[in-house]
């Protein structure tokens, strides 16, 4: 039986790089296309509400698995083989993107009717509204629950695993199926996870008390 060394940990490290990487696109993605959604939650127009709302709702409804499924193996039955890392990304990005666009609908409408009535009042238009009045007090509202979600992003992408994607999780798979010591392994891919995933929760708290005593 292989003991577990040292190669190990560093291979362990290096999986954790592509968690945060997996993290970052699934973020990014995610905050695009949330904006869209929280946009098209509160317009004016009909059918970008309902749109905008089906699609959240269908996406909040499937598991997260599932779409790994469809990107993966759903897509290369149509003859679109994508690498693991792009449907996992796409994956994720589709998923993060429904919940927050849900939380950022949330903030803009908890931002005063009051001060869209001033807005119109001094005579700007839609776009302006967004741009100098709603939006910046939006920001100050959806930071705190924002960057709370960001943990619950990094621990999802522990899923990419199912689709071959080598993460963290995948690697201590990987590493415990060589040597035969889950409790080591696990031990350290969990204190990895506490490491990526607890100055977010930090960050999270210290920005909810500060908004809330600016406001």
């Amino acid at each position: 039986m292989i003991q577990f060394g040292s190669a190990h940990v560093i291979y362990i490290f290096e999986a954790a790089r592509w968690t945060i990487v997996l993290s970052l696109i699934a973020f990014f993605g995610g905050a695009v296309l949330g904006l869209l959604l929280a946009l098209a939650r509160v317009s004016r127009l009909l059918i970008l509400r309902a749109l905008s709302a089906a699609y959240i709702q269908t996406i909040q409804g499937t598991p997260l698995l599932i779409l790994l499924f469809l990107s993966y193996f759903g897509l290369s039955l149509l003859g679109y083989r994508l690498a693991p890392i792009v449907a996992a990304g796409l994956s994720l990005t589709l998923y993060v993107g429904a919940f927050l666009g849900e939380i950022w609908r949330g903030c803009i409408q908890a931002v005063p009717r009051t001060q869209w009535e001033a807005s119109d009042c001094i005579g700007l238009n839609r776009f302006q509204q967004y741009a100098y009045v709603i939006l910046p007090q939006a920001v100050r509202i959806a930071t705190p629950p924002t960057v709370g979600f960001m943990v619950q992003v990094v621990k999802n992408t522990s899923l990419a695993s199912v689709i071959g994607f080598v993460e963290l999780t995948r690697a201590g798979q990987i590493v415990n199926n060589s040597t035969f010591q889950p409790l080591v392994v696990f031990l350290l891919v969990a204190a990895i996870y506490f490491a990526i995933c607890y100055p977010l929760s930090v960050a999270s708290r210290v920005l909810e008390r500060k908004f809330n005593v600016a406001r």
